[in-house]
């Protein structure tokens, strides 16, 4: 029984668990060990589950919590190289962390986990598809767009958490400075809700019947305005909720109900 649990998401801190009660893998560290134990024993998973931390991409909202939190539990980290090396330059990890490069398909806590590249501005950002033997994930959180090699891992998955980062009127009239709205909007920043919403009907038409939106901006968006944009799409294209695809939006601050394949 495979559960995804994303237990943070947003601007603010990420991180999610996949596998079993007995063993699996974090996704990301964004938010402080103490607060990612609360939320694995809050979802009922003991902390001798996790087995390593994947992670997506050096920013501080996917590694806030990854030096104590490795320390504590004692597990490798899985990056691309370019990732890796910054977390030995910054001090990220502990000295005597076990940082393994993760390229290809991998077997990992009873899974295959393979990376692919996202466009996003770090040192490289990757999202993964994971194969369980029954059911195929894609997550893709940091991304400005979807391009050929992103929809080739997300296709025919079972369930994709996918981000929804911000809606376009709320952020041209926010406070942020250009030079950041600009980066957000870029093809090298995050997906719009409408963006978002597009690349999950076409998964829908594709076969994909579970979605999850994730990594919502605190400042320019929020689950009701984000998940109405995708029922609105998928309406339109004459999807049903409930009867054809299912729509949960990842919480901010607190572990979203596990969802059991």
């Amino acid at each position: 029984m495979i559960q995804l649990i994303p237990l943070f998401s947003g601007s603010s801190g990420n991180a999610a668990y996949i596998g079993t009660p007995r063993e699996g893998l974090l996704i990301d560290a964004g938010v402080s060990c103490r607060g990612i134990l609360q939320g694995l024993e809050a979802s009922g998973i003991p902390y001798s589950a996790v087995r390593g931390v994947l992670l997506t991409h050096d920013h501080s909202d996917h590694i806030k919590g990854l030096r104590v939190l490795c320390k504590r539990l004692g597990v490798p980290v899985y990056a691309a190289c370019e990732t890796l090396d910054l977390l030995a330059q910054w001090g990220a990890v502990e000295i005597g962390t076990d940082l393994i490069e993760i390229c290809c398909p991998t077997q990992l806590a009873g899974m295959e986990v393979t990376p692919f590249d996202t466009p996003h501005d770090a040192a490289h950002s990757v999202g993964f598809h994971i194969d369980t033997g029954e059911r195929k994930i894609g997550y893709a959180t940091d991304l400005g767009t979807v391009t050929p090699g992103v929809w080739q891992m997300l296709v025919g998955c079972d369930l994709v958490m996918l981000e929804a980062n911000y809606e376009p009127a709320m952020l041209r009239v926010s406070s942020y400075p250009y030079h950041l709205k600009q980066r957000i909007a870029s093809c090298t920043g995050h997906l719009s809700n409408d963006m978002s919403a597009r690349c999950i009907a076409d998964l829908a038409r594709a076969g994909t019947a579970r979605f999850v939106l994730a990594h919502l901006s605190r400042e320019n968006n929020t689950p009701e305005i984000a998940a109405q944009a995708v029922r609105e799409v998928m309406a339109l294209e004459g999807f049903a909720e409930g009867r054809d695809f299912t729509l949960e939006v990842a919480r901010r601050l607190e572990p979203t109900p596990a969802i059991v394949f």
